[in-house]
């Protein structure tokens, strides 16, 4: 396992524009414990204090890591407060993950939560195969660069590209391949970007996004980022569940927080991996060259690429897809 010392090692850019530091917020759903008792846990680990706004909804002021929310994830915790609303949820819970949301955190503040973790798997969380209907996930919120783009179409076009071998390297959970929460691109999508290519202008890839894939259900949700910087153009697919932010929404990655090996920097290394092959102009030509050829006339499975995509990645030094030591 890797050490704390060693984990969340930078990205490749590890500073916006303006020179700060590139934050990223962070989004756990679990099971197998409470909103009261994630909210008890996280003010008594990080710090802060516990307080409760809702039936189900809680929020941790002044950790060390700034503020927490912590709630059913659901929308009914929306609704207007009745005793049928209050019934549906405790009814809920069965299904319906814990959802554990930070602010934007550093390097440090990521090692932090990493704690957290493993304090909420010693108390009974439970992750996405901690039961048969369970699909829950880690969401990572990675502030972009800038909103230039040089700083977004590439990661965008990396992931597309090894998606698949991501997928397959490090596979998720049984239960969210069925359910679309953290859907594989299009290969319409893949095709266009490429198309497109690495120095598109952002303009073109987003409406490419648009016409390909009008969901934020995908492995990498995009809407965020694209409604942040031009929602005007984004207006068509975007719902008021859309927070427009700085962020590529990294939704790939399954929870697995009752597994003792499994860490967040796990998951981070997968990011960090799409990151490095964005900054590898020649990497990227060789990948978007090799993806066409597997997908010209009758496309081949997406195991077949995923494969030829792990072999060029290995070539590189890159192939990191994370889930176990570095």
């Amino acid at each position: 396992m890797v050490s704390p010392e060693n984990s969340f090692a930078p990205l490749p850019q590890p500073e916006t524009a303006e020179g700060g530091p590139r934050l990223t917020g962070v989004e756990i759903e679990l099971g197998g414990l409470d909103e009261a008792r994630c909210a008890d846990l996280c003010a008594r680990h990080l710090g802060g204090r516990a307080r409760q706004v809702d039936e189900a909804i809680w929020q941790v002021e002044d950790s060390r890591i700034g503020g927490l929310k912590v709630y059913l994830d659901t929308a009914l915790r929306h609704a207007d407060k009745t005793a049928l609303r209050d019934a549906a949820l405790s009814l809920g819970r069965e299904v319906i993950p814990v959802e554990i949301v930070t602010d934007p955190l550093d390097r440090d503040g990521l090692i932090a939560l990493d704690g957290l973790r493993e304090a909420l798997r010693q108390a009974g969380a439970l992750g996405s195969g901690g039961g048969l209907f369970f699909g829950f996930g880690v969401h990572l919120n990675v502030q972009v660069a800038s909103d230039r783009a040089e700083a977004i179409v590439p990661p965008l076009l990396a992931y597309a590209l090894i998606e698949d071998w991501l997928r397959i390297a490090n596979p998720i959970d049984q239960m969210r391949r069925v359910l679309p929460f953290a859907a594989a691109y299009p290969r319409r999508l893949v095709r266009r970007l490429i198309a497109l290519g690495r120095g598109a202008r952002l303009g073109h890839v987003m409406d490419a996004y648009v016409q390909e894939a009008p969901s934020r259900n995908f492995g990498l949700d995009m809407l965020p980022v694209f409604a942040w910087i031009d929602a005007e153009r984004m207006g068509s697919v975007l719902t008021g569940a859309t927070s427009a932010r700085p962020t590529f929404h990294f939704r790939l990655p399954d929870c697995r927080i009752d597994e003792p090996g499994w860490t967040l920097d796990s998951e981070w290394r997968r990011w960090r991996t799409v990151e490095r092959v964005a900054a590898e102009a020649d990497v990227l030509a060789e990948l978007s060259q090799g993806w066409e050829a597997a997908n010209a006339g009758v496309p081949m499975p997406r195991a077949f690429w995923a494969e030829r995509c792990g072999a060029i990645l290995t070539q590189r030094g890159l192939a990191d897809a994370g889930g176990g030591p570095a």
